[in-house]
């Protein structure tokens, strides 16, 4: 099990084709440093393909996200967002994180 302590999303999109050092290098760039324990989310022009590095303090990982139908919900505003572990988890299968609240659920604001 990766630990996974903050959780980072970054606006501008990234080429998908970037393999790990391009994502590694655009994760310095963006944020300025890869912390240990950190996640940092990427994704594409048309937000319906996603990329993650985490860096789990011995190395980093990357893995890929592409949805068959839909897009994430992805800010074009803005630089840089920190995500907790429900809006994540809602981020990933394409629903409205910004929406979920503290309890977990999801309401019109």
């Amino acid at each position: 099990m990766i630990r996974i302590e903050a959780v980072w999303l970054a606006c501008e999109p990234l080429d998908m084709r970037a393999g790990t050092e391009s994502a590694l290098a655009r994760v310095v760039k963006v944020f300025g440093e890869a912390r240990p324990h950190h996640a940092y989310l990427f994704a594409n022009r048309r937000a319906n393909r996603m990329k993650a590095l985490v860096h789990d303090g011995i190395g980093v990982w990357l893995a890929a996200r592409r949805l068959n139908a839909g897009r994430f919900v992805w800010p074009g505003d803005g630089h840089t967002l920190s995500l907790t572990r429900p809006q994540l988890d809602a981020l990933v299968l394409g629903l409205p994180w910004q929406r979920l609240g503290d309890a977990g659920v999801i309401r019109v604001l």
